[in-house]
């Protein structure tokens, strides 16, 4: 019995030390991109959201594609911090986060290697100031990823979307002076565990909702196996000058919800 009780703590301790050996040369290899220029920075952190994916036994399928227009603003529902690995495998993906994880251990040095723009959604006077970083990264051509709903959902819907952040695409257009931006929206749902369908427990379980500790929500995820999630990416919206900030968000809630429950269902479209 004392042996089966240690297994979780020396997968986890196994699979920290793996975590580690690849972390340490790509963070230095995305150091160096940033300060020289000689390779993509979007590189190394693929690669490494690929490494956690691979440790954590998540596989990803995709349906649909990015836009390959730009500027591009890919507006996505959230359920846990594997949702960041999930669309960062793809490539080509800047975030958008909530400024804690700038303090977080580990993950906020690299979240700041991989020019994460942090946003403080609780103070409107930060807005503007954070909404013209976002707008001046969308209008150098980098696709942004926002996690619309502001928050993590239980897995087994998708919260409303909050629109103050939307206008950032507003102000891409002026910086720009570009006729569109688009939006484009993207759904994630987690569908199977070694094979079979989740329930919504199950999916409950590898939601991350709260103040929940990120340690003993890792050994969850370690210990679920071989989980299978599907991103689903819709038709771009396009955000013009006479454009309403809340109907685009509304019209991209409509969206990823649709899609959602599309993947949930087993559904094509």
């Amino acid at each position: 019995m004392r042996n089966k009780s240690a297994l979780p703590t020396i997968r986890l301790a196994g699979a920290l030390l793996l975590v580690a050996a690849g972390t340490v040369p790509l963070a230095l290899a995305q150091a160096l991109a940033l300060r020289t220029g000689w390779w993509s920075d979007g590189m190394a952190p693929q690669l490494w959201h690929r490494l956690i994916l691979k440790v954590l036994g998540i596989r990803v399928h995709i349906k649909g594609a990015v836009a390959a227009e730009r500027p591009l603003l890919i507006a996505a529902n959230h359920i846990s911090w594997t949702d960041i690995m999930v669309l960062g495998s793809i490539g080509g993906m800047n975030f958008i986060a909530k400024s804690d994880v700038r303090s977080w251990p580990v993950m906020g040095p690299l979240a700041r290697l991989q020019r994460t723009v942090f946003v403080e959604r609780e103070r409107r006077r930060a807005s503007s100031g954070q909404m013209r970083e976002i707008a001046a990264r969308l209008a150098d051509g980098d696709p942004m990823v926002l996690f619309a709903e502001g928050t993590t959902g239980g897995g087994s819907r998708v919260l409303p979307f909050k629109s103050t952040l939307f206008g950032a695409a507003q102000l891409a257009l002026g910086a720009l002076k570009a006729e569109r931006v688009l939006v484009q929206p993207a759904a994630i749902a987690y569908m199977r565990k070694n094979g079979l369908p989740l329930d919504q427990r199950e999916r409950g379980d590898i939601a991350w909702i709260g103040d929940t500790a990120l340690i003993p929500h890792l050994r969850t995820m370690l210990g679920a196996g071989v989980i299978d999630v599907e991103v689903r990416f819709g038709e771009p919206i396009p955000f013009c000058a006479e454009s309403d900030r809340k109907s685009v968000a509304r019209a991209a809630e409509n969206e990823v919800r649709r899609m959602f429950v599309a993947a949930l269902r087993r559904r094509e479209a």
